[in-house]
């Protein structure tokens, strides 16, 4: 074969490849324009490190969500009651650590197994006597929303002990207290997202290697190069910014160690396949052997642990619970998944463009909110950004049809 036919053919693949991948690429592509959109309109706030740190705070509890919505979405369910569902628990832990002063690790261990709990029996009806969960979440949706205006009597209730404001107010202790660039430097962070960063690499060459051994590599190697460098640049990045100012937030450490969980549940285990298999043909697995009702209460109760946990480091962020809190968070935590490729018929979706969904949200409010743009018109960008990904989604769906 001739340079200019493997040439050829070299394009010929990367095109295919990138074809069949356009979500994903695209996903990416849209997180990036965004964020160098807001850059350049917010004169540089952005990526100042003080407003990322915020950025990452106030999105935390949305990707933690995100995490279990995913696996609703993918095995064909919806979830609306994670908003009050998290306020919920947010309410009952203020009471527990203020009024009753009973320890806040404890709280929280007792708060997460209400959350589980929660998500269990809603999961029951749902998978057990078939009610669907639209209505099964609506019902808790109310419930939950009436139940922590009755817990809180009303009023908010606060402040926390310092022990519970840590989990999202403190950060990794910086143990070199050195100075660069004319300022405090946490020389820890950045090791730490040094480390990270080799950490993901060597397993993407782990899997490459795999994935060459029995001839599975589809990836053009190109694009497999550009990938990884992408992704060093953009942690080693993101860490530089983060020692710059206070260094890596508890919170952060939390939803990375989830969000590596759930990546390995979906891609690595009987579980993860199970639930996928579930959203592409509920009747089909449950004759393949799965039992899907038991699979479908597992869900819902994770859902309902990590509802709980997104409602403590709301309250925690805060340092108060109040009657309104989770207000509207299932509409973000339901947007970020399908903007994130998740399909609304279920069966497709992945944790890392849940996460990026997530953050392209995140990013749209903290820049227009910036920017001054007003409430109103930041629901109507919002949905109308929201419309256009599910759009997509149908769109592509139908000519691979």
């Amino acid at each position: 074969m001739t340079d200019t036919a493997v040439h050829s053919q070299t394009r010929n693949d990367m095109l295919r490849f990138v074809k069949s991948n356009i979500r994903d690429y695209a996903l990416l592509l849209s997180l990036l324009v965004i964020m160098i959109f807001f850059q350049v309109t917010t004169d540089g706030t952005l990526f100042k490190p003080v407003n990322m740190t915020n950025l990452i705070l106030q999105n935390s509890y949305i990707v933690i969500m995100a995490l279990g919505m995913l696996l609703i979405i993918v095995a064909g369910h919806i979830d609306l009651s994670v908003g009050s569902v998290s306020g919920f628990v947010g309410a009952v832990a203020a009471v527990m650590m203020v009024p009753w002063k009973m320890d806040p690790f404890v709280t929280m261990l007792a708060c997460l197994a209400l959350g589980a709990a929660i998500g269990g029996a809603q999961g029951y009806f749902v998978a057990y006597h078939r009610i669907p969960a639209f209505i099964v979440t609506l019902a808790g949706m109310l419930i939950f929303k009436g139940l922590a205006l009755t817990v809180l009597g009303g009023a908010s209730v606060g402040p926390f002990p310092r022990e519970f404001q840590l989990l999202s107010s403190g950060y990794v202790p910086d143990v070199f207290n050195i100075t660069f660039m004319g300022g405090p430097f946490n020389l820890l962070a950045l090791i730490i997202g040094a480390v990270v960063t080799a950490t993901i690499i060597y397993f993407n060459i782990k899997e490459r290697r795999e994935q060459q051994a029995h001839g599975l590599a589809e990836e053009p190697h190109i694009i497999y190069l550009g990938r990884n460098v992408l992704i060093a640049g953009a942690f080693l990045g993101f860490t530089f910014l983060m020692a710059r100012y206070k260094g890596l937030p508890n919170v952060l450490i939390v939803m990375f160690a989830l969000i590596a969980l759930f990546v390995f549940l979906t891609t690595r285990t009987t579980f993860g396949r199970r639930v996928y298999a579930m959203g592409g043909n509920e009747k089909a697995a449950k004759l393949s052997g799965i039992n899907t009702e038991r699979m479908t209460l597992m869900i819902f109760v994770i859902m309902g642990a990590l509802a709980a946990l997104a409602g403590l480091v709301f309250a925690a962020r805060l340092n108060v619970a109040t009657p309104k809190a989770g207000a509207g968070f299932e509409l973000e935590v339901i947007a970020a998944c399908f903007i994130g490729g998740a399909a609304v018929t279920g069966g497709v979706g992945k944790i890392i463009g849940a996460v990026i969904g997530a953050f392209i949200i995140g990013v749209m409010n903290n820049g227009m909110s910036i920017m001054g743009i007003g409430i109103d018109y930041q629901f109507v960008i919002k949905g109308a950004v929201l419309m256009l990904a599910v759009f997509l989604d149908v769109y592509y769906k139908n000519k691979a049809a």
